[in-house]
């Protein structure tokens, strides 16, 4: 199944989570009922060896999800990651490995807001941001990935493992001719893993952008 492979990495992600010491992330509270939208959502630039892409988040939908996500930003923890898998016609998925695919060490997992922003219109659909994951839903931590064609296998769908779905996030703004032109590398195995770009598709930087007014 598709789902299947956007786990994390092969297992590692849950084990050095858990060696994790650092304070717990501070979640916002969700907005409530009526409450008046934000005048500005938080937008982040991806510096990749492709080009730039630029996502707009959406933390009324899933507040900690983008809190996570800033987090990781704000430490220049997505520096000299890549994208490590890459399927045409499904998605783009980095974040986390370096070029040669070790990984990361990333911070807890966070909880799967999958549901609540799905019920706020958040869908995988095509040049949306979402959290990858491992098979278990309330696994994901550092890793990303963007869709580069609908898919609504990977929305919610029932109360199990399998239909919780893996929360979207935020959307591209600009640059998805960046995100079309890693979709169409070639990939190969590399290191026992399947989809890996023939050349690195390298993050140089994550950068947040000033808010818009």
């Amino acid at each position: 199944m598709k789902a299947i492979l956007l786990a994390a990495t092969l297992g590692l992600g849950a084990s050095l989570a858990a060696q994790d010491k650092t304070p717990p992330l501070k979640v916002p509270d969700p907005p409530a009922a009526g409450a008046v939208r934000a005048a500005a959502r938080p937008r982040v630039q991806l510096v990749t060896s492709c080009g730039n892409i630029v996502v707009e988040l959406e933390p009324e939908a899933a507040p900690g999800t983008v809190a996570n996500f800033l987090r990781y930003v704000a430490e220049g923890f997505y520096t000299d990651t890549i994208f490590h898998r890459v399927i045409d016609g499904f998605m783009i998925q980095g974040g986390g490995l370096r070029a040669d695919l070790t990984e990361k060490k990333p911070h807890e997992p966070i909880p799967n807001e999958a549901r609540t922003a799905a019920k706020a219109g958040l869908l995988n659909r095509k040049g949306t941001l979402a959290m990858a994951r491992q098979d278990n839903p309330q696994s994901a931590t550092a890793q990303f990935y963007i869709n580069t064609a609908d898919n609504p296998a990977l929305d919610p769908r029932d109360p199990t493992d399998a239909g919780f779905g893996y929360c979207v996030f935020g959307h591209v703004v600009e640059g998805m001719a960046v995100v079309t032109r890693i979709e169409k590398v070639r990939t190969g195995w590399f290191h026992g893993q399947q989809n890996v770009p023939d050349l690195p598709v390298r993050i140089k930087a994550a950068q947040r952008l000033p808010d818009q007014p």
